[in-house]
């Protein structure tokens, strides 16, 4: 008989509500779970026990082996496009919503990823490396502690197996936590039913889950689309803000929540160019950091065509309808990105300010400057000390008149503390600590963990988290998808 962890309730509503795009399945069997790490404080969020968890019965339930009452691990269906190219099956290939976990801000998703091949798996093994699952361990909980919405990641488990890349590695299990695991690709694959009842369900329960403001309005389902494309809007402009690239914005990777989701071959920018990207598959630049806010609208453009049969019984008012709450995306986008940008040079949101922001970046690549390390140098010059912002330019006439500008519309050093991180997840830092995680030395997590959780408090003997990476790696430097 299977048990629940103590207090704590889990429920199969997905699974329950549809059925359609859930098909009922079993982790495989890890041969020796080993707790790597657990997210002790996301734990007890959700009322789990951390002491549970690290037993037997909480590591099995985290590579989903103890299945607890209530629960129904469930394999999810999606559809999307990957690089812009249609895929009508996907789903989940190496993972499992496990079940629903209450919480007073609504239902939680407790999904495991490296679980074991699924009838979506397409030919893959179904399974995840230590490497990968620890990359976005650290990169989601940076991303928590910025403030940018995403899902999180509660543990992640050694399963003892051995699994094959380009070479040999460890196998691990991820499980991660999230207000749902709805996605743009969710309604792409019910809208390919033609089973309007399913996509009627679907929306709704997407409703339920994340906008139930929009339950009683006139046209509900209209409504839910405006709320999709004001989250997303607001999200890509907080990456942008902060120099992150996903790197695999398909449509599969887009939440209807507006959290970030599916930590690939995800970075952070460091020095400032539109043009980054890093992933090893994106040979078109496709996902460029840059190309983001429009790809983003892109893909919202996608979920519009899902939903119009929910819009409108004629195709043309549904479409007109759609084309005008997706046109609002561009000027939502654009004034979230530009206050955030202002409020990191310490100046309120005032269209006169603006032209600052864009001179800035137009400084910044010029000139080929770190990103992240010249908006935290940048309170110093507001406080009197311009010296280290300045000596990361070779136009130095430039970003002296630049400065002066800048400074004479008086600046709040403080709040731009408040903003601006000291640590993000360095390329090269990432890189480093998963190597030695993979090799079964922790150590270098630990201190990578402890800077970006904490990314806007500067703190003594953590220089190396706060510097650019070497010039010879960043020219280099790839990220792979896992898989």
């Amino acid at each position: 008989m299977s048990l629940s962890p103590p207090t704590v309730a889990f429920s199969d509503q997905f699974a329950r509500a549809l059925p359609e795009l859930a098909v009922p399945w079993q982790a495989e069997e890890t041969p020796e779970p080993r707790l790597l790490r657990l997210n002790e404080p996301l734990a007890a969020d959700l009322g789990i026990d951390p002491a549970w968890l690290r037993g037997r019965e909480g590591t099995r339930l985290l590579v989903g082996a103890h299945v607890p009452d209530g629960a129904t691990p469930v394999a999810q269906a999606y559809a999307g496009h990957q690089f812009g190219n249609y895929s009508p099956r996907l789903g989940d290939g190496r993972a499992l919503l496990l079940g629903e976990l209450a919480h007073p801000d609504g239902p939680r998703d407790l999904h495991l990823k490296g679980s074991g091949r699924t009838p979506f798996a397409r030919g893959g093994d179904g399974l995840a490396a230590v490497g990968p699952m620890l990359r976005e361990y650290v990169v989601s909980e940076a991303m928590h502690a910025l403030g940018i919405p995403t899902t999180r990641s509660l543990a992640v488990v050694a399963t003892g197996r051995t699994i094959q890349r380009e070479e040999r590695l460890p196998g691990a299990v991820l499980a991660r936590v999230a207000s749902s695991h709805l996605r743009v690709g969710s309604f792409q694959y019910a809208r390919a039913t033609d089973d309007v009842d399913l996509l009627r369900r679907l929306a709704d329960f997407a409703i339920a889950r994340h906008y139930p403001a929009v339950a009683d309005a006139e046209h509900r389902h209209l409504a839910l689309f405006e709320a999709v494309v004001s989250a997303q809007a607001s999200l890509v402009a907080r990456w942008m803000l902060v120099g992150f690239i996903h790197g695999v914005m398909n449509t599969d990777n887009m939440t209807i929540s507006g959290e970030t989701i599916d930590y690939g071959p995800c970075a952070f920018m460091d020095a400032y160019d539109p043009a980054t990207v890093y992933s090893s598959i994106d040979r078109g630049a496709r996902y460029a950091y840059g190309n983001q806010p429009r790809v983003a609208e892109w893909n919202l453009a996608r979920l519009a065509e899902s939903l119009l049969p929910l819009l409108a019984d004629d195709q043309d008012e549904a479409i007109a309808l759609a084309v005008s709450a997706l046109g609002a995306f561009g000027p939502q986008y654009d004034a979230a990105w530009t206050a955030g940008a202002l409020t990191k040079l310490g100046l309120p949101a005032d269209d006169s300010a603006t032209p600052l922001v864009h001179d800035l970046h137009t400084l910044l690549q010029a000139n080929h400057v770190d990103h992240t390390t010249f908006h935290r140098h940048l309170s110093s010059a507001a406080r009197g000390a311009p010296e280290p912002a300045r000596a990361l330019f070779l136009d130095l006439p430039a970003i002296d008149a630049w400065l002066t500008r800048w400074r004479a519309l008086s600046p709040d050093a403080d709040a731009m503390d408040r903003v601006n991180p000291v640590y993000i997840p360095r390329n090269h830092l990432v890189e480093e600590a998963l190597a030695a995680a993979t090799e079964g030395d922790q150590t270098p997590l630990d201190r990578l963990l402890d800077a970006v959780t904490h990314p806007f408090t500067e703190r003594p003997g953590l220089d190396r988290y706060a510097s650019p990476a070497p010039e010879d790696f960043a020219a280099r430097y790839q990220t792979f998808c896992g898989t």
